[in-house]
């Protein structure tokens, strides 16, 4: 069984900054991909960035140049740094990892943290 737990969120105002944490414990496994993905209320849940096992990134064209998804390998643990935060980034936050367990490829989740941007 593989575990992801979230830290990080929290309330901010426009312009301001804050760190995700995600870090992946449990069963022997190989990370393929770890990212984050966030739900505003109303929406469908959206990719915010994602890194893989070989340091390939992704980003949703709303965040470029504001969030950075950067990977610890030996803490299987990943980060979301957001920087020059906006009202609209305004959401629950969710990690994301796409693991290999023995043969078996899976996706997991985290619990969500919430982030809110708000003067």
């Amino acid at each position: 069984q593989v575990q992801l737990v979230e830290s990080g969120g929290g309330l901010v105002q426009p312009g301001g900054s804050l760190r995700l944490s995600c870090a992946a414990s449990g069963s022997t496994f190989y990370i393929n991909a770890m990212g984050w993905y966030r739900q505003a209320p109303g929406k469908q849940r959206e990719l915010v960035a994602v890194i893989t096992s070989g340091g390939t990134t992704v980003y949703a064209d709303s965040v470029k140049g504001r969030f950075t998804v950067s990977r610890d390998n030996a803490k299987n643990t990943v980060y979301l740094q957001m920087n020059s935060l906006k009202s609209e980034d305004t959401a629950v936050y969710y990690c994301n990892s796409d693991l290999t367990t023995g043969t078996k490829r899976s996706d997991y989740w985290g619990q969500g943290t919430q982030v809110t941007v708000s003067s």
